[in-house]
């Protein structure tokens, strides 16, 4: 009887400690959107417009990522809460407007969303269910506010050149945190503006400075901001 009790007592220590190693297994979120000009300007990537149609001329979601400190990050990591698009019906709306699918073939955003959903926010599932995930991006992106903190600097999607420098201070000044610009090369080889990363903290409730950029291809000091 006693070895049996103690055999329950270890059981529930190391679920203890499981869930506990669960609910610390990533130190913050990088909190990323993309400029629809640029990723449809690219040689690299195929664009089709979403079926529901053109998106917006404005930055869209990419993703919220757990990441850890060291730069790697975690993903997939619960198969068994797949993307549920019924837990986020009063959502779908406003996703489809900040959160659009610029792949190929043309989708109504599911299969993006989806992805994000289970390879990143499964990973997340301490801090947030699926609706909250999404809610809380969706809520970030108007926090941030990326075209109108552009926009005030006079920084606009005219199709020139500007200085990166002045790209990262104008967002800076808008959201109050320095971001880390991705850039990537339209179809004559020019570097442009492509994705912007922000940082959230592992509680997702704040933006933080990002304890470490990623790894991803740097821009140039001059980058261009296409037409979309």
């Amino acid at each position: 009887m006693e070895s049996k009790f103690l055999f329950l007592i270890n059981l529930l220590v190391l679920q203890y400690l499981a869930v506990l190693c669960v609910s610390q297994d990533f130190d913050f979120f990088y909190f990323v959107q993309q400029w629809p000009g640029s990723y449809c300007d690219s040689g690299k990537s195929s664009c089709c417009y979403p079926t529901t149609g053109k998106p917006a001329a404005d930055f869209g979601i990419h993703g919220l990522w757990p990441n850890y400190n060291d730069g790697s990050y975690p993903q997939n990591c619960d198969p068994n809460n797949p993307f549920d698009e019924s837990k986020i019906s009063d959502l779908i709306s406003n996703m489809r407007r900040n959160w659009p699918t610029l792949a190929c073939p043309s989708g109504s955003g599911e299969t993006f969303w989806s992805h994000e959903w289970e390879k990143h926010g499964t990973c997340s599932e301490s801090v947030f269910d699926q609706h909250s995930y999404f809610e809380t991006t969706l809520g970030l992106k108007q926090q941030t506010n990326l075209l109108q903190a552009l926009k005030t600097a006079g920084i606009k999607a005219d199709g020139r050149t500007y200085s990166l420098g002045d790209i990262k201070d104008a967002i800076k000044e808008g959201t109050g945190y320095t971001p880390w610009i991705e850039c990537n090369q339209d179809s004559s080889g020019n570097s442009q503006l492509y994705q912007v990363y922000l940082c959230l903290d592992n509680s997702g409730s704040s933006l933080i400075e990002c304890p470490v950029f990623p790894k991803g291809k740097k821009c140039g000091s001059e980058i261009e901001f296409p037409v979309f």
